[in-house]
C-alpha cells in the first residue's frame, strides 16, 4: 500500500466579496481534488491545539501524527536539522528572516523575496560582523535563515517572547520587539544587523532597481532540540518528504524521513510543481509514504495577493494532486490525503487557527459523494479530528 499526503501551504481561507462570497477553493477550478471529494470523503481536523500558535511547524507536526503540545519546542531547531547544524541541549536556535524596514515600519516580511545568492551574502556578511564564539548565523533558503545561540536555552527560554513577523507586515517594529528579561540581546543584535544591512552594496543595488532591501535581521521561532520517535518506528512505513523550506526538510530529518532536493523548488510562486510530483512518484517506487508540500498558496496569502493564491491552487490542483491520481489511475494499492496545514485568509494576511477541511480517496474509503472541495462542502462532513494528530493513524489504518 502506498500513502500519499498532498500539503497545499494555507490554501483554505474565509468567504471574499470579491468572489461574491466564495472562498478562493470555492472560486478555483481545481477538478483532481473536486474528484478526490466526489469518489471519496471529505472531514475537517483541528491541526492546531488551543492556546498554541497556528504556525506550521504546529500544523505540519499534526498532519505528521505528532501531537505539537508534546513534541514541539520551536521552529528554529526544525530548521537547523535540514541545514545540518548540531544543536547541544542548552543552545537555542532561532528562526532569521530577512525582513524589509522602512523608518519604524515593518514593510516586508521577506525581503522583496529576495533570492537565495544574494540572501547568503548578506547572512554571512551579518556573521562576519556579529557572530561570535557564542552567536552564529547561517544561510538558508531565500529569507529564511538560522540564528543559534549557545548555551543559551536557560536565559532565553524563560519569558521570550518574539513575534513572527509575517504576523506584523506594515506593524511598528519597535512596537513589536520581542519582550521578556532576556530580550534586549536579540534586540541589539536586530538593531545592530539594520546598520550593517542598509549600507550593503545588495541592498543599494535592490533600492535602485526599484526592489524592497532586505535590510534587517528579525528572530522569532526559538526553541531547543527536539527529541521525537522516528516516523518508521511510530507508524511502521518507509518515506520521505519534498518541501522547498527548511522547515520541513528539517522536520523530516528529524523523523528519519528522506528529505528530497526538487530542482527549481522555491517555496514561492514560481516553485516547480511538475518537479514535485515526478519526485514523489519516483520516491514511491521503493517508499511505502510519501508527504508533498508547496508553500506558494501560503505566501499569497500573507501578500494579501488573491489572483496569485487562485493560480497556485489551482497549480497545485493540476500538477500535484492530478500528477499522482494520474500515474495511480489504474491502480487499487494507494491512499491519497489532500489538505491545506492552516488557513491563510487574503483579508488577514496571516495564519489563523480554525480547523481545515481535508479530502481522502482510495483503497478501503468509502464513497460518500460531496460535491466539490470547498471549506464550506466540508461542514457537511460527520468526520471531524479534533486532536489533528490522530488524523494520521485514521488514515493509514
Amino acid at each position: 500500500m502506498k500513502y500519499i499526503i498532498l500539503v497545499g501551504d494555507g490554501m483554505a481561507d474565509q468567504p471574499l466579496a470579491e468572489l461574491d462570497e466564495r472562498t478562493p477553493l470555492e472560486a478555483a477550478r481545481t477538478p483532481n481534488m473536486d474528484f478526490i471529494a466526489q469518489n471519496g470523503t471529505l472531514g475537517r481536523v483541528k491541526t492546531i491545539p488551543d492556546r498554541m500558535s497556528p504556525a506550521s511547524d504546529v500544523a505540519n507536526l499534526s498532519i505528521l501524527g505528532y501531537d505539537p503540545q508534546k513534541y514541539y519546542t520551536g521552529r528554529g531547531p526544525l530548521e537547523a536539522a535540514n541545514l545540518g547544524v548540531e544543536l547541544d541541549s542548552d543552545d537555542v536556535a532561532f528562526r532569521c528572516n530577512l525582513i524589509t524596514a522602512t523608518g519604524d515600519t515593518l514593510m516586508d516580511y521577506s525581503g522583496g523575496h529576495i533570492k537565495s545568492e544574494e540572501a547568503a551574502i548578506l547572512i554571512n556578511f551579518v556573521n562576519q560582523h556579529l557572530g561570535t564564539n557564542r552567536i552564529r548565523f547561517y544561510p538558508g533558503v531565500s529569507y529564511r535563515h538560522l540564528t543559534v545561540i549557545k548555551r543559551g536555552a536557560e536565559e532565553l527560554l524563560q519569558d521570550l517572547k518574539c513575534k513572527p513577523p509575517h504576523d506584523i507586515t506594515g506593524q511598528s517594529i519597535s512596537r513589536n520587539f520581542p519582550k521578556g528579561k532576556s530580550a534586549e540581546i536579540i534586540k541589539e543584535l536586530m538593531e545592530a544587523s539594520r546598520k550593517l544591512l542598509e549600507k550593503h552594496e545588495i541592498n543599494l543595488v535592490r533600492v535602485d532597481l526599484k526592489e524592497n532591501p532586505a535590510n534587517m535581521i528579525w528572530l522569532w521561532g526559538q526553541g531547543r532540540k527536539p527529541a521525537m520517535p522516528v516516523f518508521s518506528d511510530k507508524f511502521g512505513l518507509t518515506g520521505s518528504m519534498i518541501s522547498a523550506v527548511d522547515l520541513l526538510k528539517g522536520l523530516a530529518k528529524i523523523l528519519g524521513l528522506e528529505a528530497i532536493n526538487v530542482p527549481g523548488a522555491t517555496g514561492y510562486y514560481d516553485t516547480n510543481y511538475e518537479g514535485k510530483a515526478a519526485a514523489a512518484l519516483a520516491s514511491l517506487k521503493d517508499k511505502d509514504f510519501v508527504f508533498v508540500h508547496v508553500e506558494a498558496p501560503d505566501e499569497a496569502g500573507h501578500n494579501g495577493d488573491l489572483r496569485e493564491k487562485l493560480a497556485a491552487i489551482e497549480r497545485f490542483d493540476q500538477y500535484i494532486v492530478g500528477g499522482i491520481l494520474e500515474a495511480f489511475k489504474d491502480r487499487d494499492d494507494f491512499r491519497v490525503l489532500v489538505l491545506p496545514d492552516h488557513a491563510t485568509p487574503i483579508a488577514v494576511r496571516t495564519h489563523t487557527s480554525e480547523p481545515v477541511l481535508f479530502g481522502m480517496f482510495g483503497a478501503g474509503l468509502p464513497k460518500k459523494g460531496f460535491s466539490g472541495y470547498s471549506e464550506k462542502e466540508a461542514q457537511n462532513s460527520e468526520l471531524y479530528f479534533e486532536k489533528g494528530h490522530e488524523l494520521m493513524s485514521f488514515f493509514i489504518k
